[in-house]
């Protein structure tokens, strides 16, 4: 399957220069777009919030995706590397046109998702570290770290680190990948932003 991929960050802005750039690349290079995604959304939200994060769990080894640059995949950096590491883990093909960019069955590739699995690693491993060393800093001020008796646990794993966790979810991290790294479920995280957000 061949997708054409298009994002807008707002209404006032058009869908139509990006679908001109995909169409008059696949004419010349005798290409067909077998499916449109188009979106109108900003490039901060997760994959997940977005079209975007269907059509990842929709394409399959061998499909294409074409879009007109990289950054209509997202806005920051290792927003696009973790999409990027993920199409190409499933033999995904991602072509884009303003930057010339052909990911795929290729060395290059290779190179490439081996960097952005390592990179995403490392950020996790970081990330993991300060929130330990937190932990040390409050235990040596005397901080009971313990499950306060009718509290959620939530409070106790997951307070505090509020600033961290707004970054993870920024870097298109999942509940639970953030779960996993503060040592609670899915839902508690789920629940823990829910009402972080009702109180901010």
């Amino acid at each position: 399957m061949i997708y054409g991929y298009i994002r807008v960050s707002t209404d006032r802005q058009t869908v139509d220069n990006q679908r001109f750039e995909i169409e008059r690349f696949c004419s010349k290079n005798n290409i067909v777009i077998e499916q449109w995604i188009e979106e109108t959304i900003s490039g901060s939200k997760t994959p997940e919030k977005r079209l975007l994060g269907s059509l990842l769990e929709d394409v399959k080894k061998g499909d294409l995706i074409i879009c007109s640059e990289l950054s209509r995949l997202g806005r920051s950096l290792f927003m696009i590397m973790s999409i990027l590491n993920q199409l190409m883990l499933h033999e995904v093909r991602i072509w884009t046109i303003k930057d010339n960019y052909r990911l795929g069955d290729n060395i290059q590739s290779k190179v490439l998702a081996f960097a952005f699995g390592l990179s995403a690693e490392i950020e996790r491993d970081l990330i993991s570290q300060r929130t330990k060393e937190a932990l040390a800093r409050k235990r040596s001020e005397g901080m009971v770290l313990g499950r306060p008796s009718g509290s959620k646990s939530s409070y106790v794993k997951l307070t505090g680190n509020e600033r961290d966790i707004r970054a993870l979810l920024g870097r298109s991290f999942s509940k639970s990948a953030i779960g996993r790294i503060y040592g609670v479920n899915r839902m508690t995280v789920d629940a823990f932003l829910k009402d972080w957000l009702h109180k901010d």
